[in-house]
């Protein structure tokens, strides 16, 4: 585990496999994914130090039983674009720390940094005597019909990218793990820190050009903070758009109703430059914002952008602004996350009563925040689970014990049967007995 840890976080590997993933993939900016890679590793290798993960996992005398960790085999990890080296070193790590074999099955533009990564992780198999095809690759070139054929042959599949390939792997036959689609809100709230909320918001949705499922894609913003807020946006580099350059970026952006790739993980910049706007592109914004009233397929504002594309609506209160944010979920990602900007713990609590979401973000650069971080208790991931609301069989973020059977020996204990009364006692007092 720590030798493929380290195949990555060196820091001269890193770099390369970070300048390989932005020249072959397009997306995303290379310092960026340098931060990734070691942050979301380093995390992950914290999390896995003194886990138990073989044998006797836990013995719990008062119930008579003892868990017992078993491999659950050939582990296949579907892996996207996005992330070409910092997601198969986490499926990776995850899947060696409890005794499994992996194959990766890479986004097609990602094959060569995957490929790269693995070199390095055999050569720090080679150091330790460990065999190199506990970690394997689907050789190039990568098609459908190759991961289709994998993910039959496999124990277990892990997959994260694109829903169709989720989809595949929940109808290939065998036992999946599935991530659901993003599309994260935010709320900020009247009794928000106005200035720090922003300087979150804008880490969050400029790291690695969005291209983090994590990324907010709009900004639900009360009105009693709203002109402080993109004040605020705005004195960080984000530009408000007007609505003839919405309507022009909505052309260059869904050209033909569904997202241009041209867009994705491209810096804020670029994408003005590619609208023709020279003037907006020498002040070299962060972050477009755009506002919006609507949601649905004919305000694809609302929806996923991969890129610094910030959607802001206008909500009364806080009440009207969870109304707003289960309508955006409504259509698009359903059960990821929310991000919440307030001090007001018992907002926090509304939100994960009430709206189809896995986790409430507070006060937290959101993207870095989600997947795990060293000032929150969340595991270290680059997969979230989004629980059935996202069409998931899991609403945690992915961690080793996914990647285990567990064996439970049950002895027999002292026999507690309970009484009519402790069971039904309550009941009968309130509504009687027949």
């Amino acid at each position: 585990v720590v030798a493929a840890g380290w195949a990555i976080i060196e820091p001269a590997r890193n770099r390369e496999l970070d300048e390989m993933a932005v020249a072959d993939t397009g997306i995303g900016n290379v310092q960026d994914k340098i931060r990734k890679n070691h942050r979301k590793t380093f995390g992950l290798l914290r999390d896995l130090k003194g886990a138990k993960s073989v044998g006797v996992i836990a013995d719990h005398p008062a119930l008579g039983l003892i868990e017992i960790a078993r491999p659950v085999g050939v582990v296949c990890a579907i892996t996207p674009s996005t992330n070409p080296a910092a997601t198969p070193a986490n499926k990776i790590i995850n899947a060696l720390k409890g005794r499994n074999a992996v194959i990766v099955a890479p986004s097609p533009k990602g094959w060569a940094t995957c490929s790269r990564l693995i070199q390095f992780i055999h050569e720090e198999f080679s150091r330790i005597g460990a065999p190199h095809d506990l970690v394997q690759l689907l050789p190039s070139p990568v098609s459908k019909q190759s991961t289709a054929e994998l993910m039959k042959r496999c124990d277990l599949i892990v997959a994260t990218g694109s829903q169709a390939n989720v989809r595949a792997a929940y109808a290939s036959g065998t036992p999946a793990f599935g991530v659901g689609a993003g599309n994260v809100a935010a709320i900020v709230d009247a009794s928000a820190d106005v200035e720090l909320a922003a300087d979150r918001i804008v880490r969050s949705k400029t790291f690695d050009n969005a291209t983090s499922c994590s990324s907010e894609n709009s900004l639900v913003i009360v009105d009693a903070v709203r002109v402080k807020l993109i004040a605020a946006l705005q004195a960080r580099g984000a530009v408000l758009l007007s609505s003839a350059q919405k309507a022009a970026l909505q052309n260059l952006m869904w050209p033909q109703g569904k997202l241009s790739p041209a867009v994705i993980g491209q810096s804020a910049t670029a994408i003005a430059q590619s609208a023709g706007w020279s003037e907006l592109a020498r002040q070299q914004p962060c972050i477009l914002m755009v506002e919006e009233d609507g949601v649905g397929d004919e305000h694809p504002f609302s929806g996923e952008k991969l890129c610094p594309v910030l959607t802001l609506y206008r909500a009364a209160d806080f009440a009207h602004a969870m109304q707003i944010v289960e309508r955006i979920y409504t259509f698009q990602g359903a059960g990821h996350s929310v991000g919440l900007h307030s001090t007001n713990l018992e907002h926090a609590l509304q939100l994960g009563l009430n709206l189809p979401v896995s986790r409430v973000i507070v006060d937290q650069a959101h993207c870095i925040a989600t997947g795990g971080s060293f000032d929150n208790g969340l595991p270290f991931s680059l997969s979230m689970g989004c629980g059935t609301w996202g069409k998931n069989n899991f609403s945690e973020n992915m961690n080793y014990r996914h990647y285990l059977n567990i064996t439970r020996i049950s002895r027999p204990i002292a026999e507690r049967v309970p009484s009519e009364a402790e069971i039904f006692g309550e009941y009968f007092g309130k509504y009687g007995r027949q």
